[in-house]
């Protein structure tokens, strides 16, 4: 069986070399980086089954890495290694379509369960099903895109798994703890504002196809529901 493959983009050698060594033994492939642009030119050529990116590199930010990143390849896993606590900086990682992150100093055997954890969801969404017709959206799950007003949606992976959620039933409000072990599973608990976030994102994105409609519905101290017109 063909290793997976993953990108380690990390700046300093110890942490670096720690990392390389737990994750072979866990059965991975690992590409190691010290800077950014050249995993750029690299993901021209190739893409990794999960992309591991330190927030502070020395020629271009981990931020700025993951969005030119999810740019060309949309569905990429990639998982944020970062020396700052502050929410805010969590918060834009997890807009920018990250999957997760992991705060220094870390355990490398939590950063190898978070990729295993991650590459698992992975499998389960890709789980094909029928292209469905819900009200103004379109959902072909099979190739993870949903449509809305007749227009597809830039959506990062869990952008689209928390609208196909609320898709799948529609006038259901859903808890944010619901929406948590739905969406991303085993890491449910991993950060309380994770569903608003992608809440707000969502919404942007609908806006932007059509101002005049809002689906998505806020229920004070409930959670979510979303409408059909």
């Amino acid at each position: 069986m063909q290793q997976p493959v993953v990108w380690l983009v990390e700046d300093e050698t110890s942490i670096a070399d720690t990392l390389i060594y737990m994750l072979q033994q866990e059965g991975f492939a690992v590409k190691a980086f010290e800077r950014g642009l050249p995993v750029l030119e690299e993901a021209r050529r190739q893409v990794p089954a999960l992309a591991i990116l330190d927030v502070g590199l020395p020629d271009i930010s981990g931020f700025e890495l993951c969005r030119r990143l999810l740019a060309q390849h949309p569905s990429l896993p990639v998982l944020f290694l970062t020396a700052r606590s502050d929410e805010v900086d969590k918060l834009l990682g997890l807009e920018m379509g990250a999957d997760d992150y992991v705060a220094k100093p870390f355990s490398p055997r939590e950063v190898c369960a978070r990729v295993r954890t991650i590459l698992r969801r992975m499998q389960k969404s890709a789980v094909p099903s029928e292209t469905l017709r819900i009200g103004q959206f379109e959902l072909n799950e099979p190739a993870a895109r949903i449509s809305w007003c007749g227009e597809a949606l830039p959506l990062t992976r869990y952008e689209f798994l928390l609208l196909k959620t609320l898709l799948q039933a529609p006038g259901r409000v859903f808890s944010r703890q619901q929406l948590m072990d739905k969406v991303w599973g085993e890491d449910g608990d991993s950060f309380d504002r994770t569903v608003d976030t992608h809440i707000k994102t969502l919404r942007a994105k609908l806006r932007a196809v059509n101002e005049e409609l809002s689906p998505i519905s806020t229920h004070r101290g409930m959670g979510y529901s979303l409408g059909l017109y």
